[in-house]
């Protein structure tokens, strides 16, 4: 297999070239663009494995390219890391919230970079767990090839993130099991990043709302977690 591929997005040179070295430096095939607007194209055109998007740029800004790469079906899977000075919480769950899959704040090392960039493209390429081989789940109206990374509800094709396929994954695969919020963030995001667990609070309303009426089956187990409501009929 060729070279992973990062678009790298910031709005300074310098930090654009000291990233795009490094993740060379680390086996990766990078591409830089300077904002916003020639971002988009260039993702567009390079289609790449990952997206290091800088928050504070000039219009559209980091969070505006987020949810633009999300809200299209042909960049929507494509893992995104925000990089940014900012450090309040509200600003981090809302890249979460737009579907951003990682968040490292400036200044960071390289050591730490690297390594939050090879868990997000690792978690991302693989099926893992003792039901990888089950590569096709039903659960009443809602089925899921996790080869091709497509959901059905019913016979409507339904477009999720890659944190979003991978959580409802996590719960076809294992129904009725109480999960709580750190296991998902353990199992899902791969590993103990700073993130807070209203993250998994947030992703799991956006399931349930692209879900349509199917997300009922995604159940809150209070004071413990979520968990796929038993009594429904699956097919593995």
């Amino acid at each position: 297999m060729g070279k992973k591929k990062i678009i790298v997005v910031d709005d300074e040179p310098d930090i654009l070239d000291i990233i795009s070295t490094n993740l060379k430096n680390a086996g990766y095939e990078t591409a830089a663009a300077s904002g916003g607007a020639p971002a988009l194209k260039l993702i567009e055109k390079e289609k790449p494995d990952l997206v290091l998007l800088d928050l504070m740029m000039p219009e559209p800004d980091g969070l505006e390219v987020c949810k633009i790469l999300k809200a299209n079906e042909k960049t929507a899977h494509i893992p995104i890391i925000m990089v940014t000075a900012r450090e309040e919480e509200v600003d981090r769950l809302l890249g979460f919230e737009l579907g951003a899959d990682d968040y490292i704040t400036k200044p960071f090392s390289v050591r730490e970079l690297v390594l939050r960039v090879r868990a997000v493209l690792r978690r991302g390429g693989r099926v893992e767990g003792k039901d990888s081989k089950s590569l096709f789940l039903q659960v009443g109206d809602v089925r899921m090839d996790k080869a091709s990374h497509t959901v059905w509800v019913g016979d409507k094709k339904k477009e999720f993130t890659l944190l979003e396929f991978r959580l409802l994954d996590e719960f076809m695969s294992h129904p009725g099991r109480v999960f709580s919020r750190d296991q998902l963030l353990d199992k899902v995001w791969g590993y103990n990043a700073e993130i807070f667990s209203r993250t998994v609070d947030t992703h799991i309303q956006r399931l349930r709302t692209k879900l349509g009426k199917a997300g009922d089956m995604i159940e809150t187990v209070r004071g413990v977690g979520y968990r796929l409501k038993e009594g429904q009929e699956y097919v593995s």
